[in-house]
């Protein structure tokens, strides 16, 4: 027993020696009372790098750096747990090969019974990779509050649960103005509306993201200088490792720039299907006002014919003035059509706009009545504007009826005319509108107003929201064409009950400001003259023959261009050609015409058509020096356009025909090769014209029999001939006659020509008789 009792004694002591000297997670170490290591385990040869036999006997210190040796740190650590009994610390310790690790140290003080010091027990752990691990965590956080710190495109700041914020980044401050030490503290609702706040907004976004994890949503949020801007929330919420809601992460953008872009987008996608649709209805009605045009000048012109027949029968001209009344009316749908699809042949002057509105005012004070004033306001240095004054003054008078109509109780119409700048920012959402200078003028009512919906349909034609029998609905379509048709720019604002404003943009002029024409209405005149109506359509030939006629005029007609051209080079002298614009065949109106007046050079042209189809009308206008009247025209209209044409004062026609005619006093002999009879025949009216004789042909194989017979000084040839290319009948023809020029003429683009031993010039098709004078002159003179 007793030998059992002993061996028990001993057991814990050889128990924990053993345990001490095995243990390699832990450096064991024994100090004496003054820090000499008397004991050393292989977990202090692992950590360390030491034997046993290399460190008992020396101070502990030898494992701390030397900055601590330098302060002492040893020999404090001893004091502290001489006095505490224990002392716990962590820091860098070194091994034998000099390399640092992060330990865990743990010094105890070791006593006797009598509580003498005995000395002190130390344990050291490796904590190098917790360390490590825990810097990694510290610099990541430190990377992160850097990063979201640096963010300023987004405010990045957290939230209590109750919505108090608690940390805030520099997207925040310049995004929503406050500072950190402004706002930390504050509820997050400071930053919404009064109205959103009062609706709940603020917490009915945390209390989304607290129940499905995220909340997002955009509106209207407010800075700290009391501005609005449109945001972009998100709210996350952020929970512990038990799921405890601990917080929420809250993200803003202001993206009120995104949201102006996105309305500036949308107003243009809206712009540009308004603009595509007024096109292709414009297109529409362009093509069927010809036609109906034509009708309704048959029926105004043989009704006034029938009142000039029957005037003394009271009963019959009651009814022919009503039916002529009728084909007014049609007559101005017409017109209105083909001014909404920018199809009316404009007569533009640069005219200042304050003395068109002046002499409107007994015109507008008449059509408005008594009930409605009407107040004029013009800015000074008003700029000039290019504009046909006659189609503005039908813009503005069918404003104003619409002002008056809008104001059935009565009420005040303001015309306003300024100078106007539309930058590139505002024609940014406009289609077909340049930036630049504009006259703009401004007619503002105090009437009903108009409501979003019809606002967005108010130039569309045959809208109306006028009674039935009271409007057509193609006042506004009409001003909308015309504006567009001029180059400006035409904008309505409108709000129920608020009145209706219209204001009108149109392009500055630098030219001189001509005074708006008079307004008289000249009695109807005859005359004896001679006159050549062209029209292909027999009913409206036949009834402006037999008003002609009536009015005492000498009358030719033809059913088409070749006829007329085969009338005027019969030798009759016509003096007015008065012809219908768009006809069928091959040669076309205007191409004839400028036949006609070679031929006849004292004769005055004057077309007509009830929808020009860009012939005589480009870029929206009449071309220079053309006349039109426009179809359905009364008898009145017409004798006073062809009286107006036969009374200006002839221009010497010598004066033109000398300016065609060459400088050089050589008679060049011209040979002209066309496979087109009609084309040949035209050229060599141009070349007769300008003085040279000339012979032609439409065979390549016959001009060359012509050249081995006959002198000529210019072969004038198509370039792209059947059989024979104009290229190599000129090399044919230069071996016959090796001085003679050549001139090639071609409708397509002209290709790059060899090297030919010859003087040769080209011309595009349809060259002018200017251009072909210019290059046989160049002739004449070389061969002077």
């Amino acid at each position: 027993m007793q030998g059992n009792d002993n061996q028990n004694t001993s057991f814990p002591e050889d128990w924990c020696r053993h345990w001490t000297s095995t243990v390699e997670d832990y450096a064991v170490i024994g100090l004496s009372a003054d820090g000499t290591i008397m004991t050393w385990n292989r977990g202090g040869e692992r950590i360390h790098g030491y034997s046993a036999e290399e460190v008992i006997g020396q101070p502990f210190d030898i494992f701390h750096t030397p900055e601590d040796r330098e302060t002492g740190r040893a020999a404090v650590s001893l004091d502290i747990a001489r006095r505490a009994g224990h002392t716990e610390s962590e820091g860098w310790r070194l091994r034998k090969d000099g390399s640092r690790f992060w330990a865990n140290v743990v010094i105890t003080l070791l006593e006797g019974d009598d509580r003498r010091v005995l000395g002190f027990g130390k344990i050291v752990r490796d904590m190098t990779d917790k360390r490590r691990a825990h810097e990694a965590v510290v610099e990541s956080e430190r990377r992160f509050r850097t990063l979201v710190n640096g963010v300023t495109d987004y405010a990045i700041f957290m939230l209590s649960p109750e919505g108090v914020i608690t940390n805030w980044n520099a997207g925040a401050r310049r995004i929503k103005g406050y500072d950190a030490d402004e706002i930390i503290g504050s509820h997050f609702s400071r930053f919404y509306t009064p109205d959103d706040v009062e609706a709940g907004l603020p917490q009915r976004g945390l209390s989304i993201a607290a129940r499905e994890g995220r909340f997002e949503a955009e509106g209207w949020r407010v800075r700290k200088d009391g501005k609005r801007f449109w945001a972009h929330v998100v709210i996350d919420a952020i929970r512990d490792d038990t799921g405890e809601l601990i917080g929420f992460a809250k993200i803003t953008r202001d993206i009120t720039e995104r949201m102006e872009a996105n309305r500036m987008l949308e107003e243009t996608r809206k712009a540009l299907f308004q603009a595509q649709k007024m096109e292709a209805v414009g297109k529409l009605t362009g093509g069927v006002a010809h036609d109906f045009n034509n009708v309704l000048q048959i029926l105004r012109g043989n009704l006034e014919l029938l009142d000039s027949r029957h005037h003394r029968d009271a009963w019959s001209r009651d009814r022919i003035f009503k039916a002529i009344d009728a084909v007014d009316r049609g007559s101005k749908l017409a017109s209105h059509l083909l001014a909404f699809g920018r199809q009316q042949p404009l007569q533009p002057v640069a005219i200042n706009l304050a003395a068109a509105l002046r002499g409107m005012d007994d015109l507008l004070r008449r059509a408005l009545g008594e009930t409605i004033r009407v107040e004029t306001v013009v800015a000074g240095g008003l700029w000039n504007t290019l504009v046909d004054i006659h189609q503005l003054e039908n813009v503005i008078l069918n404003l104003a009826i619409n002002a008056r109509d809008a104001m059935p109780q009565g009420g005040k119409m303001t015309m306003e005319l300024s100078n106007a700048s539309l930058d590139d920012e505002y024609v940014a959402t406009v289609p077909d509108v340049l930036p630049g200078q504009y006259v703009m003028l401004a007619i503002t009512d105090t009437g009903t107003g108009m409501p979003q919906d019809v606002l967005e349909r108010a130039f569309d034609p045959f809208f109306t929201t006028k009674p039935e029998g009271q409007g057509t609905g193609l006042g506004l379509s009409m001003a909308y064409g015309f504006v567009k048709q001029s180059g400006g720019h035409i904008r309505i604002y409108s709000e129920t009950d608020h009145g209706t404003i219209v204001r009108i943009y149109l392009p500055r002029s630098t030219q001189p400001a001509v005074e708006p024409p008079p307004r008289t209405h000249a009695p109807v005149k005859g005359g004896t003259e001679t006159i050549l109506v062209v029209e292909d359509d027999q009913k409206v030939q036949s009834t402006a023959i037999d008003t002609l006629t009536g009015l005492g005029y000498r009358v030719l007609k033809a059913d088409n261009a070749q006829q007329a051209l085969t009338v005027l080079r019969s030798g009759v002298d016509v003096d007015l050609l008065f012809s219908d614009v768009v006809m069928p065949g091959p040669v076309r109106s205007t191409e004839m015409a400028a036949q006609a007046t070679l031929l006849l050079p004292r004769m005055k042209v004057l077309f007509t058509s009830g929808y020009t189809h860009n012939a005589i009308v480009h870029g929206g206008r009449l071309d220079p020096g053309v006349e039109l009247l426009s179809k359905p025209y009364s008898r009145a209209q017409l004798a006073r356009k062809v009286r107006q044409m036969l009374d200006i004062s002839d221009q010497p026609s010598g004066d033109q025909s000398d300016a065609l005619r060459p400088a050089s006093a050589t008679p060049l002999r011209i040979l002209i090769v066309d496979d087109d009879e009609n084309l040949a025949e035209a050229i060599s009216e141009q070349i007769g014209a300008l003085g040279y004789a000339h012979k032609s042909t439409t065979c390549a194989h016959e001009a060359l029999q012509r050249l081995s017979e006959e002198t000529f000084d210019v072969l004038m040839s198509d370039l792209n001939m059947p059989g024979l290319g104009g290229v190599e009948l000129a090399k044919r023809a230069v071996v016959a006659r090796p001085r003679i020029r050549v001139l090639f003429s071609s409708g397509y683009e002209m290709p790059d020509l060899p090297a030919m031993p010859f003087r040769w010039a080209a011309l595009r098709k349809p060259f002018s008789i200017e251009e072909l004078g210019a290059v046989l002159e160049g002739f004449a003179v070389d061969m002077a």
